[in-house]
């Protein structure tokens, strides 16, 4: 099934890669599931309104198998023209991504430019350096044009809109040829 390059529009990041996951996991390629974030209701307000607060830090947005491996990785969207802003991105987010990454898991981030209607994926590595010099008072953002150059563009394709799994492929099968 062809997916129209504007299938997306007005559905959210998140919307869409669950709809990705859907596909996956039914067609057997995956099995990656979006963590709930973990919210404590304190009571329910008239019209069905709930009052509450988060519970803790969540860790990221997926976690699921592929091929064998863990796959760890959060979503993010950014309405900004030619950065991403590290803020997006909490300090505990980053300590998991790093963790999962030191323990062999394939470890990204799906980053939007919703108004270029773009996504890349955005290696673990790559962010962390990007956060660590931000740390260091280095810039508090990665530039858009970085992103072409370092990262790579999630097509779709295949019956889903964000066909990160064809990255992970790619990705895969270098370091496969580098052994």
């Amino acid at each position: 099934m062809a997916v129209s390059i504007y299938a997306n529009r007005g559905m959210t990041l998140e919307a869409m890669i669950d709809q990705t996951n859907e596909v996956y996991l039914r067609r057997g390629m995956a099995v990656v599931h979006k963590l709930p974030t973990p919210v404590k209701i304190e009571r329910v307000l008239k019209g069905g309104k709930v009052q509450g607060f988060l519970e803790k830090p969540s860790t990221v947005d997926y976690y699921g198998v592929y091929r064998g491996r863990a796959l760890v990785f959060e979503a993010k969207s950014t309405r900004e023209r030619n950065r991403f802003p590290l803020a997006n991105i909490h300090e505990h987010q980053m300590v998991h991504m790093r963790q999962c990454l030191d323990q062999g898991a394939i470890v990204f981030a799906v980053v939007e430019f919703s108004k270029h209607d773009v996504r890349f994926y955005v290696p673990a590595k790559m962010l962390l350096e990007a956060w660590d010099r931000a740390v260091s008072g280095g810039p508090k953002s990665v530039p858009l044009e970085l992103m072409y150059e370092r990262c790579f563009v999630i097509p779709s394709g295949r019956g889903v809109m964000v066909d990160y799994l064809s990255v992970v492929d790619r990705i895969l099968a270098r370091k496969e040829g580098a052994s």
